[in-house]
């Protein structure tokens, strides 16, 4: 594998681990809240990123790279109103888009085929992230100043359950 190709991939483990770390404070932030739907919601993305971790670390190691794993950084958003952590994690989305979009171009430009096919999985997630992420902002726009619509946004969010990634290595 390309070395640079590795590094960025390498890199992004660190890039969905700190996402995790991201989506359990907005959890949180919910959670302090009252809006337990709304924390759930961000507990499943946290654990849906560390898979998205994990499933680059495991294609790192079946394609014989070692992998170094560095410090987590420390959210640093600070949430005040209950729309910042959507707005914050539709950013987040769209930043975590444009690293997947770099290390694509990069195994490309080196004719990385296999590389180039793991990632599309990443690509198409992508794509389903910020579609996922816009959507809860324009329903908490819609919804979200009416007592009982931010309930039942609440209900809807509370609602969502856990699905590990089908990608297979």
């Amino acid at each position: 594998m390309d070395k640079k190709v590795a590094g960025l991939l390498n890199e992004q483990i660190n890039k969905e681990l700190y996402s995790a770390y991201l989506y359990l404070d907005m959890a949180n932030f919910y959670d302090s809240k009252g809006l337990d739907g709304f924390a759930n919601w961000y507990e499943i993305q946290a654990r849906e990123e560390q898979d998205h971790a994990m499933l680059i670390y495991k294609f790192l190691h079946n394609n014989g790279e070692t992998v170094t794993l560095e410090a987590v950084a420390k959210p640093d958003k600070v949430f005040q109103a209950l729309g910042d952590p959507l707005a914050a994690a539709h950013e987040h989305e769209q930043y975590v888009t444009s690293l997947i979009n770099t290390i694509y171009a990069a195994a490309q430009a080196v004719n990385d085929f296999r590389t180039l096919q793991f990632l599309d999985w990443f690509v198409k997630e992508q794509g389903e992230e910020e579609k996922n992420s816009a959507d809860l902002i324009t329903k908490m726009e819609l919804f979200g100043s009416d007592a009982k619509g931010l309930y039942m946004l609440n209900s809807e969010l509370g609602g969502r359950v856990y699905s590990a990634p089908s990608l297979q290595l």
